[in-house]
C-alpha cells in the first residue's frame, strides 16, 4: 500500500469524527434534507479524503440506486456513500453526488449530530 496524501480544505471544513481529515466544505453542501438509519445526512457535490467500497444496488426511500461506500482515507471509517446511478429519472441529479451521515462526521464549528 502506498503512502496516503490527505487534502487540507479550507473554509468551513466537514471532518471524519474519529481522526478529524477533512472530507468536505459548507459551500458544497447540496442539501440538509436526506436521512440515513442514524438521523441526518447531507447531500455534496463533492468530498475528499475518502475511498470507496463496491457498487451495490439498494432500496431506499427514494427508489433503487446504485451505490458504494465512502471510507476516510486515514482511519477506514465508513462517512457515507456515492450515488453512481439512479434508475428513476427524477432521481438522476443524486448520480455522481455523495452523502456525509451527520453522525459521523463533525460540523465546521466541531459538533457531533447524535443519534435520534
Amino acid at each position: 500500500m502506498g503512502r496516503v496524501f490527505l487534502i487540507t480544505l479550507e473554509g468551513n471544513v466537514y471532518s471524519c469524527k474519529h481522526c478529524q481529515t477533512h472530507l468536505a466544505v459548507a459551500e458544497d453542501i447540496m442539501s440538509k434534507l436526506f436521512h440515513c438509519k442514524h438521523g441526518k445526512a447531507y447531500l455534496f457535490d463533492k468530498v475528499e479524503n475518502v475511498t470507496v467500497g463496491e457498487k451495490e444496488d439498494r432500496i431506499m426511500m427514494t427508489g433503487l440506486h446504485t451505490v458504494v461506500d465512502i471510507f476516510c482515507v486515514r482511519c477506514g471509517s465508513i462517512v457515507g456513500w456515492k450515488y453512481e446511478a439512479a434508475k428513476e429519472k427524477g432521481q438522476k441529479y443524486k448520480e455522481g453526488k455523495y452523502i456525509l451521515e451527520r453522525f459521523k462526521i463533525l460540523g465546521p464549528d466541531g459538533s457531533n449530530c447524535s443519534v435520534r
